[in-house]
């Protein structure tokens, strides 16, 4: 399906139901994760995303040429319950969950990038990047310039990926809801 432009750069965008109630899940997954449904979800994600995507990606012979980038839109929706179990998540020491303004828990997710032979394997960053970083970062690796005639607030993902900078370049970070501001976060520059 979307191997027909292997040769040439092309992007791939998988949008996956799987951490957004109502959660479902095949019964091969059920009971698996020690966080309930949720946990159940994730496990068949994290299956799914390695079996169809990443598995068929080297089959192809592109993993060393396809930059992969994986990473949630929110925390856990912790207000999904069924009886006394909590059905939307986990978000391990993170105060809050989806939709509960500026708490980390709703906002802070990890992102994970696989780029075999570019980008070492086992790198931890610590450094704030928001999903805006993707735009500029995918039009980057495709060799194209990002528009001039408007602010973009995102910024190539690839200095910090490939540790030429130690600190990425956002200063401020902004967290909106809708047209709200709930939060920010101030890194200060130089420390």
């Amino acid at each position: 399906f979307y191997f027909r432009n292997k040769h040439r750069p092309f992007l791939l965008f998988v949008s996956l139901l799987h951490v957004h109630t109502p959660l479902i899940t095949t019964e091969k997954f059920q009971g698996r994760s020690r966080h309930g449904l949720y946990g159940d979800n994730v496990e068949e994600m994290d299956w799914m995303v390695g079996k169809w995507l990443l598995d068929v990606i080297d089959k192809k012979g592109l993993k060393n040429t396809t930059f992969t980038y994986f990473a949630s839109d929110h925390g856990g929706s912790l207000e999904a319950h069924r009886g006394n179990a909590q059905l939307g998540g986990w978000n391990g020491i993170y105060k809050g969950g989806k939709g509960m303004g500026g708490w980390e828990g709703g906002i802070r997710v990890p992102g994970i990038v696989r780029w075999p032979g570019v980008l070492p394997a086992g790198t931890v960053i610590n450094e704030l990047t928001s999903l805006m970083d993707i735009f500029p970062t995918v039009v980057h690796l495709a060799g194209g310039a990002v528009p001039q005639d408007r602010v973009i607030d995102g910024r190539t993902l690839l200095p910090l990926l490939q540790g030429t900078v130690q600190h990425f370049g956002h200063e401020f970070m902004f967290h909106y809801c809708g047209v709200f501001l709930h939060a920010v976060r101030w890194h200060q520059k130089d420390s």
